[in-house]
């Protein structure tokens, strides 16, 4: 719901007409009539508050007219036409005018169309008696034209023209629907809601903005706060690194190098598979090794090597003996005399498998 106030500016007096607007439904909520010393001046009581949209009718002594013989009825291209064909026909050039048209008669291959216009001088002294009240509105047409062209002659655009209160209310309302003419165009036309929508562009423009600073800003301290924690995490890894290789001294990057020493312990992990030192050494703890003793066992996938010293060679072949017992391939690949006079050996074998 809006409230529309219509100006109509008549002779000697001036009428206020305001109308509630429900979709296309127009109900007239209040009408008052004040006199007029010039045509144009209002008086302070013709002002309505909160009204966002006015629009006023001019009576036919404020315009002037001229009727033409067209090829065409658009009006669209009627305006583009009619300051070339008035520009000799006004006092002072097309240039001091403004200009709507409308279409009154057609014949065979011509529109009758009736030139509507007001000079500029006088349009601009219209617009600024009723900024003076704050009225600013946004179609300037005429009442009187409208009652005019419901039988027209142009007899009826010469004034004095009569229209009772009655009449006008309906023809106002159908001005509000569907403008007969139209004279704020070109450098008069109306630009209030065009700047209302400009300056709520520009509040937009600052606020999406000021969204995208903070949006940017909050990424920033994303992205520096990343960096941070990377930073935090490379010297963990470089710490945890250098702990568990403490003689590397050539870090160029951690987890390659990391990755390079896990592989090489992959290739040594066929060296450890299969081989149970415990179960040997649990063995060779049953094995009576009187007048003589292991100094060195070397247990590895394939074969171990046991290294040791006998009283003598008997004592030597003796334990071979015992070995064959728990293990396999029991060879006797070294024997020597040391300085002490005891036998050194070497023993080879091999696990039995189960």
């Amino acid at each position: 719901m809006s409230r529309i106030c219509f100006v109509d500016i008549k002779e000697q007096e001036a009428g206020k007409y305001t109308f509630e607007v429900r979709g296309n439904s127009y109900e007239i909520k209040e009408q008052k009539e004040f006199p007029l010393s010039d045509s144009h001046d209002l008086p302070a009581d013709a002002v309505s508050d909160n009204m966002e949209t006015v629009y006023l009718s001019l009576p036919l002594s404020s315009l002037n007219f001229r009727v033409l013989d067209l090829p065409f009825s658009d009006k669209e291209r009627v305006r583009e036409v009619l300051p070339f064909e008035l520009d000799g026909m006004i006092l002072g050039g097309a240039d001091g005018a403004i200009f709507d048209a409308v279409t009154v008669g057609k014949t065979e291959n011509t529109y009758q169309v009736l030139a509507v216009y007001i000079e500029k001088n006088r349009l601009r002294d219209i617009l600024a008696k009723l900024r003076v009240h704050g009225i600013d509105p946004v179609c300037i047409t005429s009442l009187e034209l409208k009652h005019a062209l419901m039988e027209f002659s142009l007899s009826k655009l010469v004034p004095p023209v009569f229209i009772s209160k009655e009449e006008r209310i309906p023809l106002a309302i159908e001005e509000m629907k569907k403008p007969t003419v139209n004279l704020r165009r070109d450098e008069f036309s109306y630009t209030r809601d065009v700047e209302k929508t400009r300056k709520s562009l520009k509040v937009t423009a600052v606020f999406i903005i000021m969204i995208l600073l903070i949006l940017s800003a909050d990424i920033l301290f994303r992205i520096i706060s990343s960096k941070q924690e990377i930073a935090l995490l490379r010297n963990e890894i470089r710490k945890s690194y250098l702990e568990i290789f403490p003689g590397e001294k050539n870090i160029v990057n951690e987890l390659h190098q990391l990755k390079s020493h896990v592989k090489e312990l992959k290739g040594r992990e066929g060296v450890f598979i299969g081989v149970k030192p415990l179960n040997v050494l649990s063995e060779l703890a049953q094995i009576e090794r009187e007048g003589a003793r292991f100094n060195e066992v070397t247990i590895d996938r394939e074969s171990m090597t046991l290294r040791g010293e006998a009283r003598s060679l008997s004592t030597v072949q003796q334990l071979q003996e015992k070995l064959k017992k728990y293990f396999d391939e029991v060879a006797i690949s070294d024997s020597r005399a040391s300085v002490q006079g005891n036998m050194l050996f070497t023993i080879t074998a091999k696990e039995r498998k189960a």
